[in-house]
């Protein structure tokens, strides 16, 4: 069974310089349908304007994953990384027992748009930690790319969770599949473009829930960008 989630039904606020959408409820967005999906809690889709972002902050136990669509962004935490993260880049950060951190645009002219997605640990009161990889288009061109995983393989990080987050880019006319195992569910996140999931249109900002499916059939209709998560039942 496929539930769509359309791009218009998620939550919205516009602060000026911070304008958000939210997959699941977050902040003053509230919908108690829509509280996550198993250990998917938040996908936030967000446009920072120039010079602008979010003051150091903390979190507790929780797997955070930064993925940048367009522009930078800089990156500190109280664990003493520092880092500025660009389209291809993924960074992991395990809130773990404690973290604090600050996001902001690493430009003065130009927005940084990005996806901050929290997945929820497999264990409280873990040590925090940090991660950052790059991934590189043709990684990614015309099938899934593994990013984020449990055990770090193909080069992905790492995170708590029995989670795996693939990322993709699909353009006109391509085609792939993607087979769930047995007791395993998905949700896939189209961060731009426009395509079919098992013959349902999807367009930019669009999701999909995903049950009780063995295969799935991504068909490209415009240049397109997927991320799209392994999820234990």
């Amino acid at each position: 069974m496929i539930t769509l989630r359309p791009a218009h039904a998620r939550g919205h606020a516009d602060h000026g310089w911070l304008d958000s959408w939210h997959t699941f409820s977050f902040a003053d967005y509230y919908d108690p349908q829509e509280m996550g999906f198993g250990v998917l809690r938040v996908i936030n889709d967000d446009t920072v304007a120039p010079g602008a972002g979010f003051p150091s902050h903390g979190h507790q136990d929780m797997e955070i994953i930064s993925y940048v669509l367009e522009g930078a962004l800089e990156h500190k935490d109280s664990l003493g990384n520092g880092s500025v993260i660009r389209p291809g880049d993924v960074q992991r950060m395990s809130a773990g027992r404690g973290i604090r951190h600050s996001e902001f645009n690493a430009s003065d002219a130009a927005p940084v748009h990005f996806l901050q997605i929290w997945i929820q640990p497999a264990a409280r009161g873990i040590a925090p930690g940090y991660e950052q990889k790059s991934f590189a288009p043709e990684e990614k061109r015309g099938r899934l790319r593994l990013v984020a995983s449990p055990d770090g393989r193909e080069g992905s990080v790492r995170i708590h969770q029995d989670t795996a987050l693939y990322a993709g880019l699909l353009g006109p006319g391509a085609s792939l599949a993607f087979d769930l195992s047995p007791g395993r569910k998905a949700y896939l996140h189209l961060a731009r473009g426009k395509m079919r999931l098992n013959g349902r249109p999807l367009a930019t900002g669009d999701g999909a829930k995903v049950v009780e499916e063995a295969r799935l059939e991504l068909v490209g209709e415009a240049e397109s960008e997927i991320l799209l998560f392994d999820l234990p039942a």
